[in-house]
């Protein structure tokens, strides 16, 4: 079977050919690109980069204890 497009008749495996191509040009182009560079290594673990890049948004004071403490809990426990 054939479609006609713009006045030519295109064959349907050619139309299917051409579907599947782009899909996965597009895929391809989506996942490339530039690359951020790592930003240099300060000493510092990951986990303690993390703690100070992570913000609490907390409404009081005694919510954010509250939160670093459960933290810390948990850090003692994992490392058991």
């Amino acid at each position: 079977m054939s479609y006609v497009i713009l006045g030519r008749a295109i064959k349907s495996e050619y139309l299917a050919i051409g579907t599947l191509a782009t899909a996965v040009g597009l895929g391809v182009f989506s996942t490339s690109g530039k690359k951020e560079a790592a930003p240099p290594s300060s000493g510092k673990s990951p986990v303690e980069t993390v703690k100070e890049a992570v913000k609490f948004n907390a409404s009081s004071s005694e919510e954010e204890q509250f939160i670093k403490k459960f933290i810390e809990e948990a850090e003692k426990e994992a490392k058991h």
